[in-house]
């Protein structure tokens, strides 16, 4: 080494540096002969043994993260059996903090299949940039998830934006002309509904038994059966007039609900509402809310039980 600093006019030390340098390249090794000379390898042959050695420690680092993977997994697993031991059917979820890390540990422990109602129209940045990891993971374990959005979403870039990217990680997603509450169901095991579908600050509730779970599987079955694909036409039925949009306020004005609840269920402005109220009452020849609902059942688009 000190003939090579010499001869290249360097200090020893970095002749040093660069010896190593390229011995972690690979480009030089020892002799087999004279272990304390070093011989310059064929680039070729330098970087072939490089790549080889990288592969082989990508590989090993590969079987760790495998291994933390099982071992946390269990974990949740076993968190999760602990919880459900000490809340056999329902526990009440307080405050946004307690509901957001509820839902990350059932994203976390979520096998199968993911069913999600999400209503309200757009959804806020934050939701949707806090949700992204959570469902990117949920989509990478090969789990089924499929979610229910209003048709409104479509009037929302953002959000149908989302939704977009959701269709393209591997998801299914389609649109509802109104939702009644938000919704998640996980594995077929485990719900999350709002306390209040009306007021969602008032908590949630998370419920378990095959008894509720399972009469909220149906219930997203046959919303799921009705819905529409992601970026097709508001749905008519044949020989219908209204979209699935008008459908709904119009069942949903059958019921009684109020303007301002209308438009949160359909994920629109109390404005728009009242504009698809206008729009129906002049399509149907009706005077008031009442009359309309009585055109509608009397033409079919209604069946008695305002479904």
């Amino acid at each position: 080494m000190n003939e090579l600093a010499t001869l290249l006019d360097w200090p020893p030390r970095r002749v040093r540096h660069i010896l190593d340098e390229l011995a972690e390249l690979s480009l030089v090794r020892p002799s087999w002969e004279h272990p304390e000379t070093l011989l310059a390898v064929t680039p070729a042959v330098g970087f072939s043994t490089l790549l080889a050695r990288q592969e082989q420690e990508l590989l090993q680092r590969q079987q760790e993260l495998a291994a933390n993977r099982r071992a946390v997994m269990e974990l949740i697993e076993q968190h999760s059996r602990q919880r459900a031991a000490q809340h056999p059917e329902v526990d009440h979820l307080t405050g946004l903090d307690e509901i957001r890390t509820r839902i990350e540990e059932l994203a976390a422990s979520c096998r199968t299949e993911l069913m999600a109602f999400a209503p309200r129209g757009a959804q806020t940045r934050e939701a949707m940039e806090a949700s992204r990891p959570l469902d990117q993971a949920i989509l990478d374990r090969g789990v089924l998830m499929r979610t229910i959005y209003v048709q409104s979403i479509h009037n929302d870039s953002l959000t149908l934006e989302y939704a977009h990217w959701l269709t393209e990680a591997g998801a299914m997603v389609r649109t509802y002309g109104a939702l009644s509450q938000r919704l998640l169901i996980y594995d077929r095991e485990t719900a999350l509904v709002p306390v209040n579908p009306e007021e969602e600050t008032q908590g949630a509730v998370l419920v378990r038994g095959t008894g509720i779970v399972n009469a909220l599987c149906e219930h997203f079955e046959s919303v799921w059966e009705n819905a529409a694909e992601l970026g097709a036409a508001q749905p008519r039925r044949q020989g219908e007039e209204l979209t699935a949009q008008q459908l709904a306020v119009l069942r949903l004005l059958a019921d009684g609900h109020t303007d301002e609840t209308i438009a949160r269920r359909l994920g629109v402005s109390i404005r728009t509402t009242r504009r698809i109220t206008a729009e129906l009452m002049q399509l149907l020849g009706a005077r008031s809310r009442f009359q309309a609902g009585v055109r509608a059942t009397e033409r079919g688009v209604l069946r008695p039980d305002g479904t």
